[in-house]
């Protein structure tokens, strides 16, 4: 028996070691700690001081039932991967503003909770993380609106017509601390994780703010209408099934722009974007470098360690990429094992430079392709071509960026003929010789 025991707790205990939280940063580890501890000390505050009535109950049941209906509506459509932008505000908001916080804080609970069983399987801590914010940030919203109304004569509902404007600017302001309070509680936690995201384009990201703002103001209409009389609820739920379109739309539109196995803009949308940044950058006669990248043998790495290998050395190198560029720059998967970099505002040894630091890491750089944590990396080089725009190069036919193509294609060529992890450079200025002995120039 007591041998069985010891099996047992050794079985859970190595179980325990392969959660996915501990591959994590330990700073993420620590920080997801910290949110968690405070999420159930919150809970258990409000919890030992709500006093809360029937009616309170049964409106925190209808909205939940209306926040099942909606993660149902989700299960049909799928959740994309990463970041993801949902519209259960629309009913989470009624419950902070309407009910004591203790509800605030327990609704992004049954959420989540429903959307891993219902939805998609994601690691749990992940899950427990974003739960936790959300239901500190509705928290938060709602004590700082049942602080400021108890002030006033308007209190949980509107009341007279002549209060109505003051209730509703403190529930839109609510809003707006939530909404800051949940950004500041989960962009860390993006950011600790994958330090090359870019929360500028989280944040203000254009198809992502005005579907922000749609979701807030619908969820203060929808507040108001459930505190003039519940009933409302009913005809609430095809405004929200609306709303979820609109958020599926521009998550369908932000995902036909990207190379799912990279991160990295498609080859199709970099085009379109590099074609205007070159255009811009002739108009204005600023210049600009254009960087072809290819991993060399990647034929025998996919035929060694097979495709899935092929695939990790692939996003470390785009991970790679992200590091080194700034936010202004365009990043593209080119082809099977070829990526493609637009350099604004760089001139021909600017690009060069940063063309030998990314050559230099990516060589440098172990990648992990087995699940075996013991297993031995794997070392992978790349063969760089870059060009750049010259101020000899004809201006009118808007050619441009397919004469710098065929410049960097060239110079990619002479760098894998000459040995491979190597930079070379084409520009119509004249350089002549080796920089280096990793590096060679062309001219045309």
């Amino acid at each position: 028996m007591r041998r069985d025991a010891c099996e047992r707790v050794q079985a859970e205990l190595q179980a325990v070691r392969a959660w996915p939280v501990w591959e994590l940063p330990r700073r993420l580890i620590l920080f997801i700690v910290a949110v968690a501890t405070a999420y159930v000390a919150a809970v258990g505050v409000a919890g030992a001081a709500t006093r809360y009535t029937l009616s309170d109950v049964l409106l925190f049941g209808a909205l939940l039932i209306c926040i099942a209906a909606t993660v149902e509506l989700t299960k049909r459509t799928g959740e994309n991967a990463g970041v993801t932008k949902d519209v259960y505000a629309v009913w989470e908001l009624p419950i902070a503003i309407l009910l004591p916080p203790l509800f605030a804080l327990l609704a992004p609970l049954v959420q989540y909770a429903l959307t891993q069983w219902r939805v998609r399987r994601v690691p749990v801590h992940r899950r427990a993380l974003t739960a936790a914010a959300v239901g500190l940030s509705y928290g938060l919203a709602s004590l700082a609106f049942h602080e400021a109304v108890s002030q006033q004569v308007t209190g949980r509902s509107p009341g007279p017509s002549a209060h109505v404007a003051v209730w509703l600017l403190a529930v839109a302001a609510a809003t707006l601390l939530r909404w800051a309070a949940n950004q500041a509680l989960v962009l860390p936690a993006v950011k600790a994780a994958d330090p090359c995201v870019k929360l500028r384009e989280l944040l203000f990201a254009r198809e992502r703010m005005q579907n922000d703002l749609a979701e807030m103001c619908v969820a203060v209409l929808v507040t108001l209408s459930i505190a003039i009389t519940p009933l409302t609820i009913v005809f609430a739920l095809p405004f929200v099934t609306l709303l979820q379109r609109s958020v599926r739309h521009a998550q369908l539109l932000n995902a036909s722009r990207i190379d799912s196995k990279t991160g990295l803009l498609n080859a199709g949308t970099w085009e379109r974007e590099a074609a205007s940044e070159v255009a811009r950058a002739v108009r204005t006669r600023t210049p600009l470098a254009l960087v072809v990248i290819d991993v060399d043998h990647f034929k025998q790495v996919n035929d060694l360690h097979g495709h899935l290998a092929g695939d990790k050395a692939l996003r470390a190198i785009s991970h790679t990429l992200r590091i080194f560029l700034r936010e202004y720059d365009l990043a593209g998967r080119f082809g099977g094992e070829e990526f493609a970099l637009l350099l604004p505002q760089t001139s021909a040894a600017d690009a060069r430079q940063i063309a030998e630091r990314l050559r230099g890491h990516i060589a440098a750089t172990p990648i992990s392709v087995a699940d075996d944590p013991g297993a031995d990396p794997l070392q992978v080089t790349v063969s760089i071509g870059v060009a750049a725009l010259g101020v000899s190069w004809d201006r009118g036919t808007g050619s441009q960026l397919t004469d710098l193509l065929a410049g960097a294609d060239n110079a990619l060529y002479r760098a894998k003929n000459a040995g491979r992890n190597q930079v070379w450079m084409f520009t119509d200025t004249g350089t002549a010789g080796a920089t280096s002995g990793q590096q060679g120039s062309l001219t045309s």
